[in-house]
């Protein structure tokens, strides 16, 4: 949880703390922080309830392995300004106390501090809390009430027993979220509502970034107070200069550095001393470290370095060209090259944003940070992200999910290598590519992801005012017939359903349209009518309950263009026309067209797409009965592939229909197995460096008597000599249709659980479908209906069975993380049946990480 720093985090009110372990060298901190409390505090406060001698709670941290207590202290700069602890009562419960300074409370930070020793519980095997509180400590009362975490609190005369679970369920993490979502804001409040702003390397130069910065926020009507560095000039741009950040009036909340990579350091130094909250540094090729150890030990929030800066209300304090106009689309970009792009579209659409942050190098702000801003921001109507890494996924992913309930949140797919490349070759792992892994993320978190810059705006304009379809049936209507069935195709390669509009719906397209009209869908009303005639037909088709959204075709002729019939309806309609410059426009009324009938297809897709997700009921934890200590017993202290006997127990732990066996040394025993067993069996190899057992030859099946089976083991161990170090016997399974069922784990995304063919089928048609635990009951549904061949897979066997076995595994997953790679393959269905006959898993030391703890990203470590 803490590292050797510690962690830095926010209080509510948007102020920076470190949070770190404590050890014997903080006794006089500790003594000097219960020195200043007043006596009320140190009663109520200190320990919850009656006092302890201090000298006890100093001498049990001193002892921390003799006494199993454990305390976690904010600082603020050197000052100790809070501790929370717990001591061992059992092996899985603690009694947990908590103190905060009298001057620091009322802040957050005895909360924040519970979240801290709570992480840091869970990972040392703690399980519970449990406190005695006076019933007069109503503060500490309700910090235990709001933390989020499941618990019971018994009253019992002037002591309230106080019982918390430690499980990280849905509520506390909700908690824990709208905890940092407030406290971001109070933070970022600074760099995107700033009430000052200095440009520290301004330049009387037109061509230089510090000039066109300046230029920016003048133009953009900044109404705060404007200041410029430049030890050169007295005023550019109308703005008043200074020789230094110190010779300022005023410590300005957000400096934006546009000076030489070599003087970053240096100047942002200055901008700490002088008070300044928030840095936007737009210089490439800063030396990381020494920025930011002078961001940390001034507590000053970075955008930056190496980026094209931000944009906020009434706020450009970029180098973009031309006007930033104000709207309702976040946007937040590692790349300034995309911003710039998005920027000219948008505008070109008429649609212009909130906020943009270009994050550039990311060593402190990120697209998890601006989520958090935008959840709740009313001006924002939607949310835009180009991201090439993912410090925290798990966290994007918890944080995605929660604005995507509220707005579209969509994200340009950018190349990456996050989830770097697999120890080992295993079919499930090496479909693993960071691709896959990514487009699972962004489909559980409910993200629209898109494919560039163009399609981000074709979509965005169809979500500006557009209706979502309730369902995927589209009805083509259009003046051009072959254009209509262009469009017809489109909507079926894109996974939209062309509808059947009911029979009277067809007799009243007749009854309006000339005789060589065709009224079924898709809809030619020929090139006659006018856009009266055609906007009745969009109503009649917009009122058949069987369609569920239109896509209207218009081509302007000699005879008119009716084009000027396609108007808004409570369904969505979405309109062609080939004549239009651009691939995309929005008309006055928020109808959005399209230059072709492809395009719209796809973006009716991505709204059908969020339509469903937004339908999706809300994952909750899969209910399974496991035997969790036999499982954990398998994979502690192990590193790399188990044997198969090791397998089999782990897997039966979790209720994983497995077939057994029997793991052998020598001829004899192999024998003894197979008439054990009283049919006939195969032999599989267990060799150093053999993964794929038949293709390596290492399988031999149907052995039916004892010659059979002595000369199979002999055979086995000619072929593989020293490197064979047993043989597994396994009765032969019924024959059936063959799955893969498996999990690659990644330490920052999680485990990502795969399926599809197996057996001889998975690396000739490489039909996968993917997703990351933990599962959804929806999410299990994409799993087994999203490879290729699961529609004919299904006809003919039951789905519960594999449903069950995916739920299994992937809390197996999700419980283990020292399970590295798994795969059950084949995993043979036989009728409403199913059983894993060959099975493998490696294992590797795994440190537990929480992903949804408060703490302010540190690129060091990745986060």
């Amino acid at each position: 949880m803490i590292g050797h720093g510690g962690d830095r985090a926010l209080l509510s009110d948007g102020s920076v703390v470190t949070l770190r372990e404590l050890g014997p060298s903080d006794a006089d901190a500790l003594l000097a922080l219960h020195r200043d409390l007043p006596a009320d505090d140190r009663y109520l406060r200190f320990f919850s309830v009656a006092p302890r001698q201090l000298e006890d709670f100093v001498g049990r941290l001193t002892s921390p392995g003799e006494f199993g207590h454990v305390a976690v202290g904010a600082l603020d700069g050197d000052e100790l300004i809070g501790v929370a602890s717990y001591v061992l009562e059992s092996a899985d419960t603690a009694e947990v106390a908590l103190v905060v300074s009298h001057r620091r409370q009322s802040r957050g930070v005895g909360t924040l501090m519970l979240e801290h020793l709570v992480s840091l519980a869970r990972r040392r095997g703690v399980r519970r809390f449990c406190a005695d509180v006076l019933t007069a400590n109503s503060r500490m009362l309700r910090v235990f009430t709001d933390l989020g975490l499941v618990g019971t609190s018994t009253p019992d005369s002037d002591v309230v027993h106080v019982d918390l679970g430690l499980d990280p369920v849905g509520t506390y993490l909700d908690a824990v979220a709208d905890r940092e979502l407030a406290a971001q804001r109070a933070s970022l409040s600074h760099l995107l509502r700033p009430g000052s702003v200095v440009v520290v390397g301004a330049s009387r130069k037109r061509s230089s970034v510090g000039n066109a910065v300046l230029d920016n926020l003048v133009a953009g009507g900044f109404s705060g107070a404007l200041y410029a560095v430049n030890p050169h000039a007295e005023r550019i741009l109308g703005v008043d200069c200074y020789p230094g950040v110190a010779d300022l009036p005023e410590a300005p909340d957000l400096a934006v550095l546009a000076v030489p990579a070599p003087a970053v350091p240096a100047v942002a130094e200055d901008c700490g001393r002088r008070g300044v909250k928030a840095l936007v540094v737009i210089t490439s090729g800063v030396a990381p470290e020494a920025l930011l150890e002078v961001v940390r030990r001034h507590d000053m929030r970075l955008v930056g370095p190496n980026c094209v800066g931000v944009v906020g209300h009434r706020l450009d304090a970029t180098f973009t060209r031309g006007r930033v106009e104000e709207g309702g689309v976040g946007v937040v970009t590692q790349s300034g090259g995309v911003a710039i792009a998005a920027l000219d579209q948008l505008a070109r659409l008429g649609l212009g944003v909130s906020e943009l942050v270009s994050t550039g190098d990311k060593y402190d702000v990120s697209g998890n940070d601006l989520l958090l801003w935008w959840e709740r921001d009313e001006r924002t109507r939607a949310v835009v992200l180009y991201l090439e890494s993912f410090g925290n996924p798990r966290k994007f992913s918890r944080l995605a999910r929660r604005v995507a309930r509220r707005k579209p949140v969509l994200a340009v797919r950018a190349a990456s290598s996050e989830a770097g490349q697999r120890a080992a070759a295993s079919h499930t792992a090496s479909t693993a590519t960071p691709a896959v892994t990514r487009d699972a993320l962004f489909r559980q978190a409910g993200v629209t992801a898109v494919d560039g810059v163009t399609e981000l705006v074709e979509v965005l304009a169809a979500l500006h005012a557009t209706p979502l379809p309730e369902g995927k049936s589209v009805a083509v209507l259009s003046n051009a017939g072959g254009l209509g069935v262009l469009a017809a195709d489109a909507c079926a390669r894109n996974g939209l359903a062309v509808a059947e509009p009911a029979e009277a719906t067809t007799a009243a397209l007749r009854a309006l349209l000339p005789d060589t009209a065709s009224a079924h869908n898709p809809v030619d009303t020929t090139a006659v009518v006018d856009d009266g005639t055609f906007a009745r037909c969009l109503d009649l088709l917009v009122a058949d309950p069987g369609v569920d959204a239109v896509i209207t075709v218009t081509v302007p002729t000699a005879l008119g263009d009716p084009a000027g019939g396609v108007h808004r309806t409570a369904k969505p309609v979405l309109a062609v026309s080939c004549d239009q410059p651009g691939s995309v426009s929005l008309r006055e009324d928020g109808i959005a067209v399209y230059a072709d009938p492809a395009r719209a297809a796809a973006v009716l897709a991505a709204l059908a797409e969020r339509a469903e997700w937004l339908r999706r009921p809300e994952p909750e934890p899969a209910r399974l009965e496991v035997d969790l200590a036999t499982a954990r017993d398998v994979v502690t202290g192990r590193d790399g592939w188990l044997d198969p006997d090791q397998v089999v127990r782990l897997l039966a732990a979790f209720g994983l229909p497995v077939l057994g066996g029997v793991l052998v040394r020598d001829a004899e025993e192999a024998v003894a197995a197979q008439r054990s067993y009283g049919s006939p069996v195969a032999l599989k190899a267990v060799a150093h460096d053999l993964l794929h057992k038949s293709k390596g030859g290492g399988v031999l099946l149907d052995l039916a008597d004892a010659h059979a089976v002595t000369e199979g083991f002999t055979s086995l161990r000619e072929r593989f000599g020293d490197r064979l170090t047993g043989v597994f016997v396994q009765p032969m399974a019924e024959r059936g249709r063959e799955l893969l069922v498996g999990v690659v784990a990644d330490p920052r995304f999680g485990p990502l659980v795969v399926t599809g063919l197996g057996g001889v089928d998975t690396d000739l048609l490489d039909d996968r479908a993917a997703a990351l635990a933990p599962l959804s009951e929806a999410d299990l549904d994409d799993l087994l209906h999203g490879f290729r061949a699961a529609p004919a897979v299904f006809r003919e066997y039951d789905e519960d069975a594999v449903r069950d076995v995916l739920r299994r595994v992937a809390r197996l997953a999700e419980l283990l993380p020292e399970v590295a790679e798994l795969d059950l393959n084949p995993l043979v269905l036989t009728g409403d049946r199913v059983v894993a006959v060959d099975a493998r898993v490696r294992v590797a030391p795994a440190e537990p990480t929480d992903p949804f703890l408060r703490r302010l990203r540190d690129p060091r470590r990745g986060s």
